[in-house]
């Protein structure tokens, strides 16, 4: 116990191993509902399994298997590496672009790990070098913030299409109450809301576990057999080192390309600088130091990943929870991956969790992430026009890649027929050349 206090500073940072346990049980309990959202992110909802365009069988076992495998080994790494109480896990967002697109038929799922590893090598390029600042700088705020509300009002769509809460097979509509399906969805959103006005830690993850054990006697919730299982890595081998690179020469590919980075670099930009704010260890200009290291992890875990088959990984702002429990060292990152590795045997237990539970944690997932659209500058309309343009077509288009394109278009363009050109970074000119191509060749 010694040494393991003197490896992870327990002393120097004010915690105890104990403390650090709770912390990282925690972080689990909060980021947990990414094995349930994931498979059905890739495969689809109502379905245990897909055959892609390629004839590859892919199934949500495999999905779940592999997201917990993933998720705890780039959280050890993170845990010894850069002795950080952050844990990560694949992101949510990209996952639901991709996943929609695998489940249209219009890519394989070969093509989408291709292009994860591309915009994860690029990630880690980019960490190595110390260019942060410079991407940083190169994207304007409000875009930088409306993508993150698009990506949100884009997986609450999701999460009402399947939950049968809204209907929009002739275009928008109310859903039929009359199901019980449905009120139990709409229950479980009550639910995760009302959890979450309490600041009940977990709350997403125990609305989804209510719902689904009000399901079994309804007849929604389907119970196995068993509920643990040794993990069946035939069906993982399906989905592991799935690699094909032929669709990031196309534009189609260059702005999926840049979604799955951005979002990546961004959202781990923001967490890793929100979390380690609450730990105070930021130092008198706001900066972490040592901040190299964790955008490290998160980089080789997105390549990894890719290998895998996870798409993007990314830290977790749940990791804040572990935070507030007074998580401070590695130690609570390591508890959180031990406990993602333990589920891998609980697979039978997730996958009969139904949409009724998903949905709602999907919806309620959407909510935060539009936080950000409060940040949004709407005094200037040069400035608001693109997020604008960027939430409405990514909404109402049911695409990501098209609202995210839409808006840096719109942007550039009302600031150059305002004559302010000058206020647009040199490389969101350079940028704007594959957005224009994703709209002619997609």
């Amino acid at each position: 116990m010694e040494k393991l206090s003197q490896f992870f500073k327990f002393s120097e940072r004010k915690t105890s191993f104990s403390v650090e346990l709770i912390a990282g049980l925690t972080t689990f309990m909060t980021m947990a509902y990414v094995l349930i959202l994931q498979p059905n992110a890739i495969v689809g909802f109502g379905v245990p399994e897909l055959i892609d365009v390629n004839g590859l069988l892919i199934t949500k076992e495999a999905v779940m298997i592999t997201t917990a495998l993933i998720s705890c080994v780039i959280t050890l790494f993170m845990a010894f590496y850069a002795n950080l109480p952050f844990a990560l896990a694949c992101g949510m967002g990209s996952n639901f672009m991709f996943g929609g697109m695998l489940q249209a038929g219009s890519i394989s799922f070969a093509q989408i790990m291709g292009m994860v590893m591309v915009s994860g090598v690029v990630f880690v390029i980019l960490s190595v070098f110390g260019v942060r600042d410079l991407i940083v700088r190169m994207i304007p705020k409000n875009i930088k913030v409306s993508i993150g509300a698009c990506i949100g009002f884009f997986i609450a769509y999701l999460g009402l299409k399947s939950t049968g809460i809204c209907d929009f097979s002739n275009g928008l509509g109310m859903g039929d109450f009359t199901k019980v399906s449905t009120l139990l969805s709409l229950f479980g959103l009550l639910l995760i809301a009302a959890l979450t006005a309490y600041k009940v830690k977990g709350a997403m993850l125990i609305g989804i576990i209510v719902t689904t054990i009000i399901g079994i006697p309804l007849g929604i919730t389907s119970v196995p057999s068993g509920l643990f299982s040794v993990p069946s890595f035939s069906t993982v081998s399906n989905v592991v080192g799935k690699l094909d690179f032929s669709t990031i020469w196309t534009a189609e590919g260059a702005v999926l390309m840049f979604i799955a980075f951005f979002g990546d670099f961004f959202s781990t930009l923001g967490t890793v600088l929100g979390v380690a704010g609450k730990a105070n260890m930021l130092d008198k200009d706001g900066n972490l130091p040592g901040i190299e290291k964790p955008f490290l992890v998160d980089a080789i875990g997105t390549c990894v990943g890719a290998a895998t088959g996870c798409t993007t990984v990314t830290t977790y702002v749940e990791s804040s929870a572990g935070v507030e429990a007074g998580g401070r060292t590695g130690f609570t990152a390591l508890v959180t991956g031990a406990l993602f590795f333990i589920m891998m045997f609980f697979a039978p237990m997730i996958l009969m969790i139904p949409d009724a539970a998903t949905g709602p944690a999907l919806i309620f997932v959407g909510f935060l992430m539009i936080q950000g659209f409060k940040d949004i500058d709407f005094s200037d309309f040069t400035e608001a026009f693109g997020p604008f343009v960027m939430i409405m077509f990514g909404t109402f288009m049911g695409s990501i890649a098209a609202g995210i394109a839409a808006g840096i278009l719109a942007f550039v363009f009302i600031k150059i027929a305002t004559g302010k050109f000058k206020d647009v970074h040199p490389g969101m000119y350079v940028l704007a050349i594959p957005l224009l191509l994703y709209f002619v060749y997609a």
